[in-house]
């Protein structure tokens, strides 16, 4: 994309579309609220805030409240959303680009309007390509809807790109479960904290995003139509499947975590048994060869001829003996 490039703007109806790419000065200076026409729908998409007086002014030609305009730019806590005479305004946090780190998330600001949605976004994303799809080729009914089905459409793009990273997040649950099975390395449990934190970091995103769509369906205002409010129903009931998914991996990582440490657990008592067994054989070893090495003048198996070798015998038959007697106790048996 031309980097001069830092927004976009849709015009269409059921039997019209335009789309045009520009500087967001270019529609500070060219968009009229007064020439909204009410047959069509208008979608201004920022995705670089760096021109703040540019988008400050299309802020202030639409009637924007300067506290509205102030949160556009400033780093928001958590999701809000706030009801004016004439729009909605309302902010979320969701991922930044397509590699699914969530770790790396986006702020988007929404304003929705009589026939007309603002969206500004924090970093260049690529989020609602099939939004733009849907509207370019008249896919479905959103060429026939109003600015409100619109904005269904754009959080409904949102959470399917949370839903792509559960899935790839579930993808990798199956290859460290694999790893466990048949390899156990030492950075398995780094990938395994690294998945768990991918989690978190998700749920902080849409739990948000939960409250504020309950907000808006529970809302009467004449901005969103009362037919389309099933809509959002249905998102915010996404949004508790989402959760619920996101809950039941980091509880699959949380045993695989724990599994990893009870295999560790139990290849260091296999280590200790062989330890032990091996020491239990050689002490009385040790304290024969011990008293035999003293060094005291009289003892009567040093003048013994064979001595040597019935000592060494002893030891010996001692030592295939307590190994035997390991064996029948089944102490030697591989878990």
């Amino acid at each position: 994309m031309n980097p001069t490039q830092t927004a976009q703007a849709y015009q269409y109806s059921h039997d019209f579309f335009a789309v045009k790419a520009g500087a967001a000065s270019d529609f500070a200076d060219e968009f009229d609220p007064q020439l909204i026409d009410p047959d069509n729908v208008y979608w201004l998409n920022f995705h670089d805030l760096e021109d703040r007086s540019s988008i400050e002014k299309l802020c202030q030609k639409i009637g924007l409240d300067k506290l509205s305009i102030e949160s556009i730019f400033l780093p928001l806590r958590r999701a809000k959303v706030e009801e004016y005479p004439k729009y909605l305004f309302f902010q979320l946090h969701t991922l930044q680009n397509t590699n699914m780190d969530a770790d790396q998330t986006d702020q988007i600001t929404f304003v929705l309007g009589a026939h007309f949605l603002l969206s500004f976004q924090t970093n260049e994303g690529r989020h609602f390509g099939e939004v733009r799809e849907r509207i370019e080729k008249s896919k479905g009914k959103i060429r026939t809807q109003e600015a409100d089905f619109l904005l269904f459409r754009l959080l409904d793009a949102l959470l399917d790109e949370l839903f792509q990273c559960t899935t790839l997040v579930s993808d990798e649950i199956d290859r460290i479960d694999q790893r466990i099975h048949t390899n156990m390395q030492a950075d398995l449990l780094r990938d395994i904290e690294t998945q768990k934190r991918q989690l978190i970091s998700m749920r902080k995103i849409v739990q948000p995003i939960k409250d504020l769509l309950a907000a808006l369906e529970s809302m009467d205002n004449a901005l969103i139509a009362p037919s389309n409010k099933h809509y959002y129903k249905n998102l915010r009931n996404s949004c508790v499947s989402l959760l619920e998914d996101i809950d039941a991996h980091k509880q699959i990582l949380d045993g695989m975590a724990n599994l990893y440490y009870a295999v560790q657990g139990q290849r260091m008592n296999e280590i200790m048994k062989v330890l032990t067994i091996v020491s239990s054989i050689f002490i009385p070893l040790t304290f024969i060869v011990g008293v035999y090495g003293m060094n005291f003048k009289y003892m009567p198996e040093l003048e013994y001829t064979y001595g040597y070798y019935t000592v060494v015998g002893l030891m010996f038959a001692l030592a295939i003996g307590l190994l035997i007697f390991f064996i029948k106790r089944g102490w030697l048996k591989r878990d």
